[in-house]
């Protein structure tokens, strides 16, 4: 499935969502659906700056594809980064690099969260997108 196709994707699932106390259960969801981190994952390096939360992100670059796996001490930042790992993770890093954000406005969630929590969120991908040409470097 493409990055856009897995973005379409949640836009459906949370159109099929009533109200916003539905969308963050459904977040919340996802953040249990997490694999999440060892703690020698959880380094300084991995830790997104900008979190109410911390929040981390570890990328693995294999067979010409970056894998991110994720983890955070808050169960809502925990379903949000989730959210970020199933639509990036298992694709090249010019497909991430060619993907926007724009799905992120569509459901909505953006303008929902406080104002620290939607700036952790703009960290989180602002950090996938540096992962992505990190790892595109080093090829």
């Amino acid at each position: 499935m493409t990055i856009k196709e897995k973005q379409q994707q949640l836009v459906d699932e949370f159109a099929f969502l009533d109200d916003w106390e539905q969308k963050y259960e459904y977040i919340i969801d996802l953040g249990k659906e997490l694999k999440g981190l060892p703690e020698d994952k959880k380094t300084p390096e991995n830790l997104i700056k900008g979190c109410q939360s911390q929040v981390w992100i570890d990328a693995e670059f294999k067979e010409g594809k970056l894998f991110f796996n994720a983890d955070s001490d808050g169960i809502l930042p925990k379903g949000i980064v989730s959210l970020l790992v199933s639509v990036y993770s298992g694709h090249t890093t010019a497909e991430i690099l060619d993907s926007d954000f724009k799905f992120i406005e569509e459901i909505g969630l953006q303008e929902f969260l406080s104002p620290s929590r939607a700036n952790g969120l703009m960290a989180m991908t602002k950090q996938i997108k540096f992962y992505a040409v990190a790892f595109q470097l080093k090829k």
